[in-house]
């Protein structure tokens, strides 16, 4: 039987040296003394631990100074000193699958226009593709676009996604976009000249990109207004490409639409 004092104070709550402090940790298991409830802790919030017993009963307690026993020693629960871990993500945003393998490659594909397309794709949606088996090639321009659709023969187990630099309505782009008629295949694109305009400024530490004259070289003109070296635009783009970590790097014009390529090519979009 546990002794009180006269002014019913329960012992183990009597005015003493503090007691050591331990993290209320989900799973740790403690015994409320004045009840004899003994659980796991299951959440802790407002100044309160929630535990759970064998049989799944639950109590909330207030988390008072020397007001649990832990395996016998008197401790005082307090807070987690860290939030419960979030799951990890991808560079795209997606939820991460540890230990996950790629999947074959689907039939599919996806296209986009150059080499500096397909690799900021591989960089942010590297992770997602290889877990869906979707391949992403680029073709040197879209020129000749209709006749590629066309030999690659799109089909309901093979669809084929197109990914085309500033398709934009009344530009040469949109007009060769149109002409792919097939319903296997999907072209969308970006209001952008070049996928390097898909990078937010602020991820370069750079105010805007500069608009170039017409008749120019695009990425010429662009290193050429910034002061970086225009003749070797291939490690300006490296360089480019190192900066950027995730989506959160990427303007909306891009993201919703390579979401959109991947849910089309994976067939997720519900045909």
């Amino acid at each position: 039987m546990r002794q009180y004092s006269t002014d019913l104070t329960p012992p183990w709550k009597k005015k003493q040296a503090p007691a050591p402090e331990v993290p209320a940790d989900p799973g740790l298991v403690v015994e409320e003394p004045g009840s004899g409830f003994c659980g796991a802790v299951i959440r802790c919030e407002a100044g309160t631990v929630t535990l759970e017993d064998r049989f799944g009963k639950h109590r909330v307690f207030p988390m008072e100074p020397r007001g649990f026993l832990l395996e016998g020693r008197v401790v005082t629960l307090v807070r987690p000193t860290q939030a419960p871990a979030k799951p990890a993500r991808t560079a795209s945003g997606s939820v991460a699958v540890p230990g996950a393998r790629a999947r074959v490659a689907r039939a599919g594909r996806i296209y986009v226009e150059g080499r500096h397309d397909a690799e900021l794709v591989e960089k942010v949606w590297g992770d997602d593709l290889r877990i869906e088996g979707v391949v992403v090639e680029y073709l040197e321009g879209v020129d000749d676009l209709p006749a590629i659709v066309s030999d690659f023969g799109p089909g309901p187990d093979a669809r084929l996604g197109i990914l085309v630099d500033h398709l934009v309505p009344g530009t040469k782009e949109w007009r060769i976009a149109q002409a792919v008629t097939s319903e296997h295949a999907l072209v969308v694109g970006h209001p952008y000249i070049d996928i390097w305009e898909a990078v937010k400024p602020t991820t370069l530490g750079i105010p805007a990109w500069p608009r170039i004259p017409h008749g120019q070289d695009w990425k010429t003109g662009v290193c050429k207004a910034l002061g970086w070296p225009s003749d070797n635009t291939g490690a300006v783009w490296q360089a480019i490409l190192k900066r950027v970590t995730s989506y959160k790097d990427l303007e909306p014009e891009l993201l919703g639409r390579v979401e959109e390529l991947i849910d089309f090519v994976t067939g997720s979009d519900g045909a």
